[in-house]
């Protein structure tokens, strides 16, 4: 379970304090999928990079299965697999390779990464690219390898920051079933998305932020009570308060 508590972040940009984000809160329980859906700019990446330790924000707290992120960070990592905005492969080495690697970093033994690496090889149906390097790969292929690294080490808590984004069809297909068996497996799931539909069709419990705040959070059918809008895209719009979600 990830526990996100009175976020904030500001940043200096030249004499200007930008607040990136203010006050942010939310609970992502264990076997569930939550979805953090905003417009661009809306503050989602930079509350992500908070939850998974690459950010120290500025006040507030993080707790994931109890334990406080930024008093044991190390503890947490062992819990967290984590697809950053960033994707970040190694071209020069294989898919396989850039697996194993984040294996050896996370301490497993060569047998454990053998086993999970041919598991989540099927799971992600990536086997016709495990020994090809990754220099080249699509943006599916890329995600596929980054998920499929992020997941090395079994974590229970996930956090994926718009795992869609780039995919054509049948991949976006594959990568929606295979977070479905990430939330029957039991993992607390979080992903990042601008797509309403993708949230739409994802999400268990859906987290509206904007401008740096949270503006709603329930199950889809909450927010659509909430808003008094039968349809999620009205509902999303009037609880921002903007028509800029109408491009979300």
């Amino acid at each position: 379970m990830i526990i996100a508590n009175d976020l904030h972040k500001t940043f200096k940009v030249k004499k200007d304090i930008v607040n990136a984000v203010q006050g942010v809160s939310f609970e992502a329980p264990d076997g569930q999928i939550t979805g953090l859906l905003g417009p661009n700019g809306a503050g989602k990446t930079t509350t992500m990079r908070m939850l998974y330790t690459l950010m120290k924000p500025t006040s507030g707290s993080v707790q994931i299965d109890g334990i406080d992120a930024f008093s044991d960070p190390i503890a947490v990592r062992e819990r967290l697999g984590v697809l950053p905005d960033a994707r970040g492969l190694y071209k020069r080495l294989t898919a396989r390779e850039n697996i194993e690697y984040f294996g050896r970093l996370n301490g497993l033994s060569d047998q454990v990464i053998k086993q999970h690496t041919e598991l989540l090889a099927d799971q992600l149906d990536m086997r016709d690219i495990l020994e090809r390097r990754t220099e080249g790969f699509s943006q599916g292929q890329r995600t596929k390898t980054a998920i499929a690294r992020a997941l090395i080490h079994n974590p229970r808590n996930v956090i994926l920051d718009e795992p869609t984004n780039g995919l054509d069809v049948m991949t976006t297909r594959a990568m929606r079933e295979f977070l479905f068996k990430m939330r029957e497996d039991g993992r607390c799931v979080i992903f990042s998305s601008h797509i309403m539909q993708e949230v739409a069709a994802l999400c268990d419990r859906i987290v509206i932020i904007a401008k740096g705040r949270v503006m709603a959070q329930g199950t889809p059918d909450e927010l659509r009570a909430q808003a008094g809008n039968d349809n999620l895209e009205d509902a999303f719009v009037k609880l921002i308060g903007t028509e800029e979600g109408l491009h979300a």
